[in-house]
């Protein structure tokens, strides 16, 4: 046998998932395998007539603790962890009756899908699993000798090496298990780690240790760029309805730009309950190019359509109700990468499912706005952990600070203006009019330069729209963070805004207050700054 092959003689299994399980041991007993296994598992493998050892016959203990001790033992660890050609570890198998074993065969208590359950505390704990990750480290600690399996989608795999070589794996296939072993198990206990994180209300800076994990979703053609390999993966713990819980109903594969922009735009849309009103939101590459409110989504949806309909081509669509027939033909006269919303009707799905390549994506609610949660993102040489702005406008008090107080009309437009700019990235400007977006500037270096594209952006949409004049004349208009300097809100003013929104907080609010008062504008201050880098 070459050297890079390792035999396999006995195999000890001990599954939660038992999806395949007898099929898979009774091809290992064909191949001359004898079999060890625990509780559950070897009840399964006996009554489907399987000859398989208890491993409290290896052990000499039984299992006990209400089975949470049963393979926390050297007749288990000795059989996984052995060198096989150390003439130490060798004598030391001898002396005290330590079998070999060759395949290790684990899934894991099922804590993920208790924690997605909404399972209580008392529960979680009693699934977080400890004799098989203990297992499953040590055997892939000891891939030289050993392979360990904790994927039922790896069962093909270890058969097809056994039966191309006579009985034995391969060295490139022990070590891909190994590799994907750790992995499982740094998934398992980053999921453990961030539940109790939550438990005990840790806040990211107090946490000395922080792991992230999770479990492929899907793999990607590509990344932003056809040069960069990408996967989906989804996280542990009770999910936020979004792009990770989403139902893709009809359309191609989407792509990790698809992902991402379809994810910002569900979230933009989460900000409005679905209970007050209908609401769409249109994102082109991670920003808001379109935002409304309407009686309905088809109205909605025209009305963000107007903000800017250049823009909106190729775009995602995201509304915060189910999708009707009515939405469903006016989003589909233009080209549209994703729909996203709560559910679809089966008309709605028909009509969507004409355009082939077009996806339609059902999550089965919006998300909560106020939810609390983290955001992670990647640095060179590390990765910033940060809670997840869940601060809402409908809770702030708005603090009156010029001449003129807002009307009531502009007082809904200003809000309705700053929950859209929690999504713009900054710096961001956004103008809106009866509930709809009529300008947005995004990620501009300057403040004065997003103020200016929004401005023109609205008296784009206008000609674009036949009107006479630019939709920001008699609109209010949001900035995410203060004005540093009056240019901004000077330029908003020209373009025709009569009511500001802002957080405040500028060395020079009073400049600020003062030009908005020679100019006749209203201004509130928010309190809460909304970056989105």
């Amino acid at each position: 046998m070459a050297s890079d092959l390792s035999r396999i003689s006995r195999a000890l299994l001990s599954v939660s998932d038992k999806t395949g399980l007898v099929e898979f041991a009774r091809a290992l007993a064909a191949r001359g395998v004898t079999l060890v296994s625990t509780g559950g598992t070897h009840r399964a493998l006996t009554e489907a007539g399987l000859t398989v050892t208890e491993v409290s016959d290896l052990t000499g203990f039984p299992e006990m603790m209400d089975g949470r001790v049963k393979t926390l033992h050297p007749g288990v660890h000795g059989g996984l962890l052995a060198i096989r050609d150390n003439p130490e570890h060798q004598a030391a198998m001898l002396a005290h009756g330590i079998a070999a074993i060759d395949l290790l065969v684990v899934n894991l208590y099922p804590f993920e899908a208790t924690l997605a359950a909404g399972k209580p505390a008392s529960e979680c704990i009693e699934n977080i699993d400890i004799g098989g990750p203990a297992m499953i480290r040590a055997a892939a600690k000891n891939h030289k000798d050993v392979a360990v399996v904790v994927d039922v989608a790896d069962y093909g795999a270890v058969l097809a090496d056994l039966d191309a070589h006579d009985g034995a794996v391969t060295s490139t296939t022990r070590r891909r298990l190994a590799q994907k072993a750790y992995a499982r198990t740094a998934s398992y206990d980053a999921a453990i780690s961030t539940w109790l994180a939550g438990e005990i209300g840790a806040a990211p800076e107090g946490q000395t240790f922080r792991a992230l994990g999770g479990t492929l979703a899907q793999g990607l053609r590509y990344g932003e760029n056809p040069h960069m390999k990408a996967a989906f993966y989804r996280t542990a713990g009770a999910p936020r309805p979004g792009v990770a819980t989403a139902r893709q109903l009809q359309g191609k594969e989407l792509s990790y730009n698809n992902i991402n922009d379809t994810d910002a735009a569900y979230e933009a849309v989460s900000e409005f309950d679905p209970a007050r009103t209908a609401a769409v939101v249109i994102v082109k590459h991670a920003n808001p190019c379109g935002v409304a409110e309407g009686a309905s989504l088809v109205e909605a949806y025209e009305r963000a359509l107007l903000c800017d309909p250049v823009s909106a081509f190729g775009g995602i669509v995201a509304l915060n109700r189910t999708l009707d027939a009515e939405a469903a033909r006016k989003i589909v006269e233009i080209f549209t990468e994703v729909i996203i919303a709560p559910d679809a009707t089966e008309e709605a799905a028909a009509i969507v499912a004409a355009k082939k390549n077009l996806r339609l994506l059902t999550t089965g609610g919006v998300a909560d706005p106020r939810k609390p949660g983290q955001v992670w993102r990647t640095v060179a040489g590390g990765f910033l952990v940060q809670d997840r702005d869940n601060a809402v406008v409908d809770d702030m008090p708005l603090k009156v600070v010029t001449k003129r107080a807002p009307t009531e009309a502009e007082l809904s437009d200003l809000r309705f203006a700053f929950r859209v700019a929690k999504h713009v990235k900054s710096n961001a400007i956004v103008y809106a009019k009866d509930g709809a977006t009529v300008g947005i500037g995004a990620g501009q270096m300057s403040r004065v330069d997003s103020s200016r594209i929004a401005a023109w952006k609205a008296a784009e949409a206008a000609k674009a729209a036949g009107l006479p004049e630019s939709l920001a004349r008699g609109a209010v208009v949001a900035s995410d963070a203060f004005f540093p300097f009056a240019d901004g809100l000077l330029a908003a003013a020209e373009a025709g805004a009569t009511a500001v929104i802002q957080p405040g907080g500028s060395m020079r609010d009073d400049d600020v207050i003062r030009a908005a008062d020679e100019a006749g504008l209203a201004m509130v201050l928010t309190g809460h700054r909304h970056f989105r880098h």
